[in-house]
């Protein structure tokens, strides 16, 4: 089923313009699935960037403000989507001419049972 996702998502990935990798990974930042092209920022994909902000989003909720469900991060080439599902993360780097508002729109739709997986 991994395989399978995997390569699903290498097919898609050049199918949305300017998206550079997808990496859904635990809330600890392990990768599970990590997609990339030539253009992704290397250190966007480490496990120690991405569970940055799975801790920054449990500390904001200890202080009485709810979970986030996402976080956009702008940096000066690239912009970082993430979106907490539950016990997964899943990752979204782009260029940082990508338009924000789509990118939000993106998420992957996974199905176990029916072994279906589609980008939404």
């Amino acid at each position: 089923m991994a395989d399978d996702l995997k390569r699903f998502l290498y097919k898609k990935l050049p199918s949305v313009e300017g998206l550079h990798a997808i990496v859904v990974s635990d809330r600890d930042g392990v990768p599970v699935i990590k997609v990339a092209n030539d253009n992704a920022p290397e250190h966007a994909l480490r496990p120690g960037f991405l569970s940055t902000f799975a801790l920054a989003t449990d500390q904001g909720s200890k202080l009485g403000l709810s979970k986030n469900k996402s976080i956009i991060c702008y940096y000066n080439t690239y912009q970082v989507f993430i979106l907490f599902l539950g016990c997964s993360v899943q990752s979204f780097t782009s260029g940082s001419e990508f338009h924000s508002q789509q990118q939000c729109q993106h998420r992957i739709n996974c199905q176990p049972r029916k072994g279906t997986c589609s980008i939404v």
